[in-house]
């Protein structure tokens, strides 16, 4: 595994557009269909990352609480699934449906809207407002694996209650970290 942080695309860049399979409901989802109220969570991510497997719980129990907050979340795999087989849409509806995500997980065999996103890293997130213009991009929390700091989701959880509230995005916004994209 080797540890990369994400780009830190600029803030206000609008999201660019994507319709991606859902490997858990079968059907094409877009981007115009995760706009929400409040805003949009993208997260890049995948099944094999210890990354993304150290805070995969606390996305899914973030996902839940904003859905109802009128955020509305999405991840999308972008990984070789040639050299990664754990990270294959059957696998991803497997850990989907197992870990009861509330969101979407998208399969994004081109890669090619990560790189429009020009994601780095799993865990990679970007959170647009209700303009689906970039509000926030960066880490779930300090915590690694390893590194004895807990999981608790709180550099998100503040950006997407400033987010809700219509408060300016955070000043400090750190890179996430993680395993770099598996590019073909």
């Amino acid at each position: 595994m080797s540890l990369t942080e994400s780009t830190m695309m600029n803030l206000g860049t609008k999201a660019p557009g994507f319709k991606l399979p859902d490997t858990i409901s079968g059907e094409f989802i877009s981007l115009e269909e995760l706009k929400a109220e409040n805003g949009t969570v993208i997260i890049f991510s995948c099944n094999h990352c210890p990354y993304v497997i150290h805070v995969i719980n606390e996305i899914v129990a973030i996902g839940n609480e904003y859905k109802e907050k009128g955020i509305k979340f999405a991840m999308i795999s972008s990984n070789d699934v040639e050299k990664y087989p754990l990270d294959s849409p059957d696998k991803m509806e497997i850990v989907g449906m197992v870990l009861k995500f509330p969101f979407p997980y998208l399969y994004d065999e081109s890669q090619d809207v990560a790189k429009s996103y020009d994601a780095a890293c799993t865990p990679d997130i970007f959170v647009f407002d209700e303009n689906q213009e970039l509000y926030y991009r960066g880490r779930i929390d300090g915590s690694r694996p390893g590194n004895s700091i807990p999981v608790t989701g709180e550099d998100l959880r503040n950006a997407l209650d400033k987010l809700i509230e219509k408060k300016p995005a955070p000043d400090k916004q750190y890179p996430s970290a993680g395993c770099n994209i598996k590019w073909k």
